[in-house]
């Protein structure tokens, strides 16, 4: 019978979901949903002095915009220490753990000797199989007892077979001498009890695998398969870091980018399905396979990611995106019922776009006074243009129908009679009515801002003077 698929995403919440834990969720994610698994959720907050309430929140929040939905958890591993004691406990009373009384002082003694000898620094097991009477009043730590010989060899679904010699290893420590447990140990507990199949992490979890694997070994346990995904690094080449602009997936989504650009990109940032760039979710999973990802370190491309967030949103739901862009203009100190209606100004502009702030400051437009500064009309309401402006008011206020296709054939008449060329006459226009010198096409823009609106604003300018 085979073993149904079961991964798992586990981040630590000392900070905010960023770019390579997003690619790592994703990746796990989407394994589990090609498998018809399950994907389970851990928070590993052991760290007690570094983990807070607000990134919990925040990677959860994440997760949820991101639409990486989990089918158990969350777990919180603060929540399990009971069983980790349990596992303590039964590791001691079965001599493949014991208890180490070496001070701090007599450890950084080790160390600083081995380093003069060039040797790599690691504890010595002085305390492994000592008959000695415990000193006084020392808390002991715990240790693991790794084995002495042999090595542990995985195959790394990504990077392939790798084998660590025992005698790299020294006795982890799973429990401080406050007692409470380490990470390493924590994750080998977890990893067994939650059935975890296959465990998809970053490639800097590579040296704390063959200690886990020995530890699973002792337990009973049976073993995931691991995949470490390579890291992801900046332009300059160096691993992505704040320097290199956003890096949290909450800080994309503030900037204006779609969860739906976001995956997509990190779907491909180190994962290939032959040329395809752009595809969806409901794609991605049903080609996604650990064969195909890389092994070498993916390069982020600020601009790439641009690119995708314009395609996503030219394809998005025109109410949708007027439901982003509303707060936007908000902010702006913009009334959007005052105007338009958002969701049909959206769908003029949003093929121009890149972000949602973008698309907002295009749409600020429909929704302000419209007042060009005095310099700039002064520039293009000329005493050669103002007849022409004058005809086409006139000839707009006896329009019937206020669309697009009537707007459009009243200037073109305006223009033969008026002896102007397009841009001659659209400038100033886009100036009286828009106070910019930049817009959509003309005609929709009439259109949207609908005939009292444009009238009344030819009418403040064209008065006599």
């Amino acid at each position: 019978m085979t073993t149904s698929v079961r991964t798992r995403f586990a981040p630590s919440p000392t900070g905010f979901l960023h770019v390579g834990g997003a690619r790592t969720a994703l990746y796990s994610w989407a394994f589990a949903r090609q498998a018809k698994g399950v994907f389970i959720l851990r928070v590993e907050d052991t760290d007690l002095e570094r983990s807070t309430q607000d990134s919990v929140d925040a990677i959860l929040e994440g997760m949820k915009w991101l639409g990486l939905e989990w089918d158990e958890g969350p777990f919180f591993q603060t929540q399990r220490m009971a069983r980790y004691k349990e596992v303590i406990d039964q590791f001691l009373a079965e001599g493949k753990a014991y208890l180490c009384y070496a001070s701090k002082e007599e450890l950084d003694e080790l160390r600083k000797q081995q380093m003069a000898r060039a040797e790599k620094p690691r504890y010595d097991g002085r305390w492994r199989d000592s008959k000695t009477t415990p000193p006084a009043g020392v808390r002991p730590v715990v240790r693991f007892k790794n084995p002495l010989s042999g090595g542990v060899t995985f195959d790394d679904l990504i990077k392939g077979p790798i084998t660590v010699s025992n005698a790299e290893l020294d006795d982890l420590i799973i429990a401080r001498s406050d007692g409470s447990p380490t990470y390493n140990f924590c994750v080998v507990v977890d990893d067994w009890d939650m059935g975890i199949t296959h465990v998809i992490r970053g490639d800097d979890h590579v040296n704390n695998t063959p200690r886990q694997v020995n530890m699973l070994a002792a337990l009973g346990a049976p073993l995931p398969a691991y995949a470490h995904v390579p890291m992801i690094l900046g332009a300059d080449g160096e691993r992505l870091s704040k320097r290199h602009g956003a890096v949290s997936v909450t800080q994309y989504r503030g900037e204006g980018y779609l969860p739906e650009a976001l995956l997509n990109y990190l779907a491909r940032l180190g994962w290939s399905h032959g040329n395809e760039e752009v595809f969806s979710m409901k794609q991605f999973t049903e080609w996604f396979d650990l064969e195909h990802a890389s092994r070498s370190p993916a390069q982020f491309d600020p601009e790439k990611l641009l690119w995708l967030n314009q395609h996503y949103i030219k394809l998005a739901d025109d109410d949708r995106l007027a439901g982003l862009v509303e707060p936007e203009l908000r902010k702006r100190g913009l009334d959007t019922a005052r105007g338009p209606s958002l969701a049909r100004v959206v769908a003029l502009l949003k093929d121009r776009a890149n972000t949602i702030p973008n698309l907002a400051e295009a749409a600020a437009l429909f929704y302000g006074d419209g007042v060009p500064e005095p310099a700039l009309l002064r520039q293009h309401l000329t005493g050669q243009v103002r007849p022409a402006m004058l005809l086409l008011k006139s000839k707009l206020e006896a329009l019937e129908a206020w669309d697009k296709v009537a707007i459009s054939a009243v200037i073109k008449v305006v223009l033969g009679e008026a002896g102007l060329k397009m841009p001659q006459l659209a400038m100033p226009l886009r100036v009286l009515v828009a106070g910019r010198t930049q817009t959509p096409s003309i005609d929709a823009v009439l259109e949207l801002l609908g005939r009292e609106t444009v009238l009344g604003r030819l009418a403040r300018h064209l008065s006599p003077e």
